[in-house]
C-alpha cells in the first residue's frame, strides 16, 4: 500500500510530506520538513535511516540494537512501533535523530494502547496522545501535529 501523507504543526510552524509505503509490515518512506530555519529530506527503508538539512548536516544510520527510529518533530516515525500490533502497553528503546543538529541519542520510549485508535504515547516527563487512522498513520499528534486532508 502506498500512501502520500501531510502534516501541519499545532505548535509552531512546521509541515511534513511523505510518501509511504507499507509492504509486508515493514515501512519504507521519503519525505520533507520544513521548520523555522530547516529544511530536511530523509528516506526510510527496513533498519536504515538516511537524513539531511538542506545546507546543513546528514546522517545515514542504522538501528544498531535499537528497536526503531524516530525522527524528531515527524508523525510518520509514530507509526513503526504500530507494525507488528500493538495489544498492551510496550517499552521501546529508539533510535532518536534530533532535528536540525541530526544528533542521534537512544530514547526510552511508552507506547500504551488507549482503544479505538488512540495511543498514549510518553518518553521521559513527555506524555501525548496519539490518534492513528486504520492503516496505522498519525491523524493527530496532541500539541504537535495533525494531518491535512
Amino acid at each position: 500500500m502506498r500512501r502520500t501523507l501531510v502534516w501541519r504543526g499545532i505548535d509552531e510552524p512546521r509541515m511534513e510530506i511523505a510518501r509511504a509505503e507499507l509492504d509486508g509490515g515493514e515501512l519504507s518512506a521519503n519525505g520533507t520538513m520544513i521548520g523555522a530555519g530547516y529544511e530536511l529530506r530523509y528516506e526510510l527503508e527496513p533498519g536504515r535511516l538516511q537524513a539531511r538539512v538542506v545546507d546543513g548536516p546528514e546522517v545515514d544510520v542504522g538501528l544498531d540494537g535499537t528497536d526503531y527510529f524516530d525522527l524528531n518533530f515527524s508523525p510518520l516515525f509514530n507509526t513503526l512501533p504500530l507494525l507488528d500490533g500493538l495489544e498492551q502497553a510496550t517499552d521501546f528503546v529508539m533510535s532518536f535523530v534530533v532535528v536540525p543538529s541530526l544528533e542521534v541519542v537512544r530514547s526510552e520510549q511508552r507506547y500504551e494502547p488507549l482503544g479505538d485508535r488512540l495511543v498514549r504515547y510518553s518518553s521521559g516527563d513527555f506524555v501525548a496522545e496519539i490518534e492513528f487512522d486504520d492503516d496505522g498513520f498519525v491523524t493527530r499528534y496532541q500539541h504537535l501535529a495533525e494531518r491535512v486532508r
